[in-house]
């Protein structure tokens, strides 16, 4: 909105030509999520404990968490706000790959509403059950790829780290990599939250670091400097990214431990299916195993955990996901908060080098 209203601007007064550049919204979406999640925070909160929308906890889980019962949750429906007022703002809207994004973003977090729904307001400790989850993810996921390579001047090439020039043309098996990228790093995510703020910090660098990813890749210049695919259109991702990075900022503000609020199924799938949109229209598919290194260890803990049990009626770990194996070591929450951040700053470090390891 503002930049379609302000740049115009620019032929009479030079201060508007700002709105142009990437870089300037970028900022601009980040920090009008952030304060409007800040402003909007303890409202928010307050209504969920009028309502009694408070968290359900796990009996078998650690006996460190019962008390985090009744916490106000499904704060991801105020991220998801954020975001699109920010978007609105800030975004512009005539960019088609931003609508994708965006509807993975909110498709999945119907997905997630649903489930919270089912879990916190109805008492139905299961949820939304996986036969009707799942195939709901595939079909969103097949959507926004099927739009993606049909209406879209997009490659679908798989590009792999370290390597200029393999990148092989999938054509339309490129679906089949949507589906796992998209729905696997859905519930990836969602694995993964479990302690106050685990998942936030991960998400933000995550975001963060595709947001440098997505402004290369959609800048001529960069994108032939550093030898990697050029996406025309794809460095207004950098804003949706910013964004995000603003509306996880503040809820952290509230979740941070001990958590004032919980994020919910609808903040975590919704968020984690579109950060695996925009590592697929980064280009940078396979990268994300290393920008979502603590999400991916998350997830093997649980298939390992499980396959162990069932063949050996053993488990490698005293609970999965891992972060609660480290938490009966003996480990405080904070400090498994900490170092699960620390492992993921790292790894998209590495991730970033890439860029120039070719």
């Amino acid at each position: 909105m503002l930049y379609y209203f302000l740049y115009p601007l620019a032929a009479d007064f030079p201060l508007f030509n700002v709105f142009k550049y990437i870089t300037f919204r970028t900022f601009g979406a980040l920090m009008t999520a952030l304060f409007l999640y800040l402003f909007l925070g303890k409202g928010f909160i307050r209504f969920l404990q009028r309502k009694q929308i408070g968290q359900n906890i796990r009996e078998e889980g650690p006996k460190s968490h019962f008390d985090k019962k009744g916490t106000p949750t499904m704060g991801g429906l105020l991220i998801l706000f954020c975001i699109g007022v920010a978007i609105a703002l800030w975004g512009n809207l005539e960019n088609a790959y931003l609508w994708i994004v965006l509807f993975v973003l909110y498709s999945f977090g119907v997905i997630g509403f649903l489930d919270d729904y089912k879990k916190v307001i109805k008492k139905e400790n299961l949820g939304l059950q996986a036969r009707v989850k799942f195939p709901l993810q595939v079909l969103f996921s097949m959507v926004a790829g099927y739009f993606l390579l049909s209406y879209l001047d997009f490659r679908p090439e798989l590009v792999v780290p370290f390597f200029k020039t393999i990148h092989p043309n999938l054509g339309w098996y490129y679906l089949v990599v949507v589906f796992f990228v998209v729905v696997g790093t859905s519930n990836a995510v969602n694995l993964t939250d479990g302690l106050d703020g685990l998942v936030a910090g991960p998400n933000i660098v995550a975001f963060a670091t595709y947001a440098a990813l997505v402004y290369v890749v959609g800048n001529a210049v960069l994108a032939k400097y550093l030898q990697v695919l050029y996406i025309p259109g794809a460095g207004e991702l950098t804003v949706f990214c910013g964004a995000v990075v603003g509306g996880i900022l503040g809820f952290l503000w509230y979740n941070s431990y001990p958590a004032q609020i919980f994020m919910g199924d609808v903040g975590s799938l919704s968020i984690g299916a579109a950060l695996g949109m925009v590592a697929i229209l980064a280009k940078a598919e396979i990268l994300l195993i290393l920008v979502g290194g603590i999400f991916v260890l998350e997830t093997i803990s649980v298939i390992t955990q499980v396959i162990s049990f069932k063949l050996t009626g053993r488990r490698i770990f005293r609970m999965a996901p891992i972060h609660h194996h480290f938490e009966l070591k003996g480990w405080a929450e904070p400090k498994v908060i900490v170092r699960f951040w620390i492992i993921s700053l790292m790894l998209s470090l590495l991730a970033l080098a890439t860029l120039k390891i070719r």
